[in-house]
């Protein structure tokens, strides 16, 4: 099988490589062949290379050695055989493209070659989602959903994110064992709900965020159909709860004036007077609720994490915090945090908090010189480019320095760093995540101070995205 990097090769507090360990399913996955070939013979007289890999198992393909190693098996994958290679897993070929070469020949589309990959896995679940649109549908809806995110809304969403962190995050125990990262997903689902639905959760909360958990599982699931206590069942009841949910809001958000996200998707329109169906304004709002609350924990969480595991930096981006005093935070205050800044920039390379991009190939097309044919399914492999050596210096350390103006090294590519995805399908809101998840650290450095135990080392679950298995725990102390 395919050797993950060792543990002696790793920076300790990294999760993302894991070492060997001998217990039975690991010893079982060593013994799985590799079954070397070709993904597809080019066409004669093409010019065209054939993109090498592995079949696996029968149907399950590596499946195994992916959901048990996660991430250090993706790159596990690019250094054995490259930067594009195939793999099987539940029956389905997969081409993982890494590089900022073989990324651009897929997003570039110069052919049309390519269409979101999403729709294969997600769709029963987040279908009409922003990400899962191509083309003519996926402009115009872009189109409209833009204007949700003008400067002057998002200044109305800041104000409203900043007093939300600073009623709740005060709130926290002080010397008291808590988990980090649900405490933070509540938070975070709170401030999605009250901004771009403009209501205050009460109960209703927890079982919302059930809902988008259990369409997550389901999203991984191997089996596809509604087994009585499967996953998949599970999230498609999720699915239309929350239907129901955003159904029953819909006819007061028509009428009413509120600034929330929710209102302003009811009632914008093109200058040609186009406008969303109560069923595209449903669906873009499930979309968008899980994007907005998810990423944006998972970057708090993993920024949370290093600092505490380096307290040198945690002081550094503390100073900072402290000197900007009790103003308000507004982009300018927050943009002023610059050492914040590029501790949160390298957390998301290390942790991507999208880490693949899935496309599609709807006909015979090549990526960097290589063959593809029609009906493979592509990733790319933000994750993968996230630790390139061409790109990165020393790409397994914790180091937001790299970020800094005397070195940026996400610049050596335009898909060097890409943590937010990238082409016409890139996040629509990250600026809104960014500045909340800034508000979010900047609140916790200004009330509290934590640190990590040495052996420490967060265990993270890569599924359709990534989170850790333990939930962080942490006991945060008071400052003063």
């Amino acid at each position: 099988m395919v050797a993950l990097r060792s543990r002696k090769n790793r920076v300790p507090e990294n999760g993302l490589f894991v070492e060997m360990p001998n217990g039975l399913l690991d010893r079982a996955i060593r013994r799985i062949p590799e079954r070397r070939g070709i993904l597809a013979e080019p066409p004669a007289g093409s010019g065209l290379q054939p993109i090498p890999g592995h079949a696996g198992l029968p149907w399950l393909g590596d499946s195994l050695q992916s959901l048990h190693y996660g991430s250090a098996y993706t790159l596990a994958m690019v250094e054995r055989f490259g930067k594009l290679v195939w793999s099987r897993g539940f029956g389905r070929d997969m081409v993982l493209a890494a590089g900022g070469e073989a990324i651009d020949s897929v997003l570039s589309n110069r052919d049309r070659a390519f269409v979101t990959g999403q729709k294969d896995l997600i769709d029963p679940f987040f279908h009409g989602g922003l990400l899962l649109l191509d083309f003519e549908e996926h402009r115009l809806d872009r189109r409209i959903m833009q204007q949700a995110f003008m400067p002057d809304r998002l200044r109305a969403y800041f104000t409203r994110v900043s007093e939300l962190v600073g009623e709740r995050v005060g709130q926290w125990q002080v010397g008291m064992p808590m988990k980090l990262y649900p405490s933070v997903k509540k938070l975070s689902m709170n401030i999605a709900a009250d901004v771009f639905m403009g209501v205050r959760l009460g109960p209703e909360a927890d079982r919302l965020a059930s809902a988008f958990e259990a369409m997550l599982l389901a999203c991984e699931s191997p089996v596809r159909f509604p087994v009585p206590g499967g996953r998949w069942r599970s999230g498609l009841r999720g699915r239309r709860e929350l239907e129901r949910y955003f159904a029953e809001m819909v006819p007061a958000k028509r009428t009413g004036t509120g600034s929330d996200f929710f209102t302003a998707l009811c009632h914008i329109e093109t200058a040609d007077g186009e406008r969303f169906s109560d069923r595209k304004v449903i669906d873009h709002m499930i979309f968008l609720l899980l994007a907005a609350h998810d990423t944006a924990t998972i970057t708090t969480t993993v920024a949370a994490y290093f600092l505490g595991k380096h307290p040198d930096w945690q002081r550094r981006v503390r100073a900072e915090s402290l000197a900007l005093g009790d103003g308000p935070l507004d982009v300018d205050a927050m943009n002023s945090l610059t050492s914040l800044d590029l501790v949160i920039k390298e957390s998301m390379r290390i942790i991507a908090p999208v880490p693949f991009i899935m496309r599609k190939a709807v006909k015979d097309t090549a990526i960097d010189g290589h063959f593809v044919p029609a009906g493979s399914n592509v990733v790319l492999g933000a994750i993968a480019n996230h630790f390139l050596p061409e790109y990165w210096t020393d790409p397994w350390k914790f180091d937001p320095d790299r970020f800094g103006p005397e070195r940026r090294e996400d610049k050596a590519h335009r898909y060097a760093w890409m943590p937010f995805g990238a082409g016409v399908h890139k996040c629509i809101g990250m600026y809104f995540a960014m500045h909340e998840v800034k508000v979010m650290l900047h609140t916790m450095l200004r009330d509290y101070e934590w640190d990590f135990p040495e052996d420490y080392e967060m265990p993270w679950q890569m599924s359709a995205l990534p989170f850790p298995k333990d939930g962080v725990p942490i006991t945060l102390r008071g400052r003063g």
